[in-house]
């Protein structure tokens, strides 16, 4: 329970990885904000549900994190309901796949909005309050592939690299503030995207992994916690792959 008194946002936190970070939070003692946004409202509500049940306190709030009003939105009906936001974690995200020499401009640029725009229209309404506050926890869920690159994700990579530079960016920025900004880098973890997958790209993934396993979820969710507790204050504009080896 070491989150005991935190409050949290987690964004895209419906489905997947940020479904697991914000249970994990949850049970570590942080009161979760759940964001979400178009269909998965029955799923943000189901989470807040399994928070509550499980002890802890949770809010499920809807927005478009492209949109500056939606955010604004956000982190205002938070501080409406618990007077603080404590750990911020910019996990929503899409993908629109496809060869760089047959995508679309639409494609490549809705990728960065969600991504990495939305990314930064979060982190910059974290910090005007935690720098209030002189205190606080930004975490950017980036990818691997934003270090690596990876064919056919020419708009996620560029978004998730974009993403690493943000995060140190901001670090530096805000130290001084006691605001901490790291971002965590998940390789191939076991969600509906990686389900999807036909059985021998899927084998291809895993021969480049030296563990030979997909991660699960709740892997990042450990590390996000700890980079949202008081473990990790010493430590700003950090990016920790959880990949089970892949970019080593």
């Amino acid at each position: 329970m070491r989150l005991t008194g935190k409050t949290a946002i987690v964004t895209g936190g419906a489905r997947g990885i940020g479904r697991a970070i914000a249970l994990r939070l949850g049970r570590e003692g942080a009161s979760v904000a759940v964001n979400y946004f178009s269909s998965s409202e029955e799923s943000a509500s189901a989470l807040a549900k399994e928070i509550e049940a499980s002890g802890g306190c949770a809010m499920v709030v809807p927005g478009d994190v492209t949109s500056e009003s939606d955010v604004r939105s956000l982190f205002d009906k938070v501080m409406s309901a618990w007077g603080r936001v404590d750990i911020l974690v910019n996990n929503a995200g899409i993908t629109r796949d496809g060869l760089a020499v047959r995508m679309s401009s639409e494609d490549f640029t809705r990728v960065l909005d969600v991504n990495l725009l939305g990314t930064f229209h979060c982190s910059r309404q974290a910090a005007q309050i935690m720098l209030r506050q002189r205190g606080g926890r930004i975490i950017n869920i980036s990818s691997v592939v934003g270090i690596t690159g990876n064919p056919g994700q020419a708009n996620y990579a560029a978004s998730k690299a974009g993403i690493i530079g943000l995060t140190k960016s901001l670090a530096l920025e805000l130290a001084s503030r006691g605001i901490t900004v790291n971002a965590v880098a998940p390789g191939f973890i076991v969600t509906d995207m990686t389900s999807a997958l036909d059985s021998a790209v899927r084998e291809g993934y895993l021969a480049r992994i030296p563990m030979r396993k997909l991660g699960e979820p709740d892997d990042v969710a450990g590390v996000v916690s700890f980079l949202a507790s008081d473990d990790s204050a010493y430590i700003t504009g950090q990016v920790i792959q959880v990949d089970g080896g892949l970019a080593t």
